[in-house]
């Protein structure tokens, strides 16, 4: 089986990515689904999405949890039933799965495309990147950025939480692969230690809650 990537990012949480290269088949040889999971697994229609999906299962294996450790609330997040926390994330051909003992925590996972370059003003002011020049350089930043913000947005899970007016991203060097983020929404804020790393053409963004009030 395909586990690609290992990270401890301290004693209390771990990152494991998984490249996809089962068939369907493969990949859901000896995966029990809870009834919940099986149904959404049967309505989608993408063989890749469903790909991504299993190998999440897989990746839990690896920590010792099956698809019965795991639910999801009202606004779609996941939760393991130990208490530990969870984020999950698939794209293409890899997947990944952050743990945490002890702090809420989200991952994100986004091919490197032109796509990125379309839909950048919905979530970043463009003008902060006119001195970027190179064409794949000005991708690979942007992909970070939406990475970042995504995986944000899935550690805040707030219904109208906006990447553009409420997800901030300090700026970063591509050398440092760390930086970190805000969230300013009505009243509260909280801040987010973001790394980064890129591999085959992908981007990985995972975040650690440091603060939130």
């Amino acid at each position: 089986m395909a586990l690609y990537k290992t990270i401890t990012v301290n004693k209390h949480t771990k990152v494991l990515i998984w490249k996809i290269e089962e068939s369907f088949e493969e990949l859901n040889r000896d995966i029990q689904l809870t009834n919940h999971c099986q149904q959404r697994l049967d309505g989608m229609r993408s063989e890749i999405h469903q790909r991504g999906f299993l190998s999440v299962r897989h990746l839990l294996a690896a920590l010792n949890y099956t698809d019965f450790d795991l639910y999801y609330d009202s606004t779609g997040k996941p939760h393991l039933k130990d208490g530990k926390h969870i984020s999950i994330t698939h794209s293409f051909q890899f997947s990944a799965i952050i743990v945490s003992d002890t702090i809420p925590v989200g991952i994100d996972i986004e091919k490197q495309r032109d796509k990125i370059l379309r839909i950048a003003h919905k979530f970043t002011p463009l003008q902060e990147y006119n001195t970027i020049a190179n064409h794949d350089a000005l991708i690979r930043k942007l992909t970070i950025v939406w990475g970042g913000k995504e995986s944000i947005y899935k550690v805040y899970a707030e219904k109208g939480l906006s990447f553009l007016k409420h997800i901030d991203i300090d700026d970063f060097s591509m050398e440092a692969s760390q930086t970190k983020g805000n969230v300013y929404y009505g009243n509260e804020t909280a801040t987010y230690a973001l790394d980064f790393l890129e591999f085959e053409g992908f981007t990985c963004v995972y975040t650690l809650e440091t603060n939130r009030n």
